[in-house]
């Protein structure tokens, strides 16, 4: 007899450590991108459904619900550690909410900061009640269905973009950026030398500066 495939799969990830999540908390995302060579950022159609709950730095936990459904994100409940960050798939299916606040209030009171799909989210008056920031294509009152399949801990493509589990997910008004776990430490490494480039170049337009070095007329 051929075994039934479970419905909901899960797979263990390691995570970075605490230390290095804080050293980028409160980065701004675009020091982070320029880290990175100039990508990291998610889909721009990918925004605050609450506009005024939009910041976060967390460990990213991936979840592939699938279209119309979130059997999945309900099991992944079970699996937040305080400060991640829920990253759901749906397939970039938009015609119904993968989440509302009652789920997002109970991935809260587990320890999630934050929330990222390439789908919809709904009940956006409990959403800003409940203050974890969640990010997504849109917003819409139709509600899912829970048959699954699904996967936890799996690698996940938001709207094109890879996630995998573990990686840190930061995210500020400019939008979400997502820092693979392998290069977090070459991340980190850059990110002096840009805040010091960055801060040199403002001063240098407050005192009036009026065409980059570079450029050459």
């Amino acid at each position: 007899m051929i075994d039934e495939v479970p419905l909901i799969r899960r797979q263990p990830f390691s995570r970075p450590s605490a230390e290095a999540v804080a050293a980028l908390k409160a980065t701004p995302t675009g020091f982070i991108v320029d880290a990175m060579g100039g990508v990291g950022g998610l889909d721009y159609r990918i925004r605050p459904a609450v506009p005024e709950q939009f910041a976060f730095c967390g460990v990213a936990l991936t979840v592939d619900a699938g279209p119309a459904d979130n059997l999945a994100l309900v099991h992944a409940l079970t699996a937040i550690q305080p400060g991640d960050v829920i990253v759901a798939n749906t397939g970039g299916y938009t015609a119904c909410a993968i989440t509302g606040d009652l789920v997002l209030g109970m991935a809260r009171n587990n320890g999630a900061i934050g929330f990222v799909t390439d789908g919809c989210v709904r009940d956006v008056n409990g959403l800003r009640a409940v203050g974890v920031p969640a990010w997504a294509m849109g917003v819409t009152p139709n509600s899912p269905h829970r048959n699954g399949p699904g996967t936890i801990g799996f690698p996940v493509s938001i709207a094109g973009h890879p996630v995998a589990s573990g990686d840190i997910v930061v995210a500020d008004v400019d939008g979400v950026v997502v820092v693979p776990q392998a290069l977090i430490d070459s991340v980190l490494a850059k990110l002096p030398s840009i805040r010091s480039a960055e801060a040199a170049a403002d001063e240098a337009v407050r005192q009036g500066l009026r065409l980059p070095g570079w450029f050459k007329p």
